[in-house]
């Protein structure tokens, strides 16, 4: 990984609980879709995120899940608000989208998991691939689906990509799935056997997922998720 300045361009909210960050690097990151960089608060505080944005732009993108009960990711955007550069450690991480790869893919998000997988899909869309993909999206409410009208617009616009949305708690008007990410997952799938899985979200989610995986088939070479490494 390589130490990189970047200019603090641009700190959004999204909701009351994730922000959008863009960062303009001094020089080019060369990463692959899907994989992270490290948010250097210190010499042994180092904070890691995925990069939401596809190879090959001026700048890159971070979505941080945010809210005021969360210290350690506030603790960033409070320092990003107040900078106006921020050093970075990139690229990492091994769960990069595997371009070759012709197999049907199954993407699945967790809440700011998204950023990842967004990585990924807005790649697909850059390079042309038509290689089926289905991407389940899990979040508590719907306000927190933050990037929701866009899920949607690539749906729509793309027919090798379905969106399927899931939220816990719903309202008569939502148009998605209600309940559990992992339960909505082992209702529409009989076997994963075949699938190239990429999946991000909070440790516990990724980790009883692969728990899940492992009832319905998965072949663990084709399951992609950066978490693994830290939930061994």
């Amino acid at each position: 990984m390589k130490n990189i300045r970047c200019q603090i361009e641009k700190i959004t909210p999204f909701n009351d609980a994730v922000y959008q960050v863009v960062l303009k690097p001094e020089q080019p990151v060369e990463h692959k879709a899907g994989q992270y960089l490290l948010v250097v608060m210190g010499e042994n505080d180092k904070r890691a995120f995925s990069i939401a944005s596809p190879q090959g732009g001026d700048t890159i993108e971070l979505h941080i899940g945010a809210a005021v009960t969360e210290s350690y990711p506030m603790q960033v955007v409070e320092r990003l608000r107040n900078e106006s550069h921020i050093d970075i450690l990139a690229p990492g991480g091994e769960a990069w989208l595997r371009h070759d790869a012709k197999r049907p893919r199954l993407m699945i998000a967790g809440g700011t998991g998204f950023s990842y997988i967004k990585s990924l899909i807005e790649e697909q869309i850059q390079l042309g691939q038509t290689v089926e993909t289905t991407l389940y999206w899990g979040c508590r409410t719907k306000d927190s689906m933050y990037y929701e009208q866009i899920a949607r617009q690539w749906h729509d616009a793309h027919p090798w990509l379905r969106f399927v949305p899931v939220v816990e708690k719903a309202d008569e008007a939502w148009d998605g799935k209600e309940g559990n990410l992992l339960e909505q997952l082992k209702k529409d799938f009989v076997s994963l056997n075949g699938y190239d899985i990429y999946i991000a979200g909070r440790f516990d989610m990724v980790g009883a997922a692969r728990e899940v995986f492992r009832e319905m088939g998965v072949e663990e070479e084709h399951l992609y998720g950066d978490a693994f490494a830290f939930i061994k």
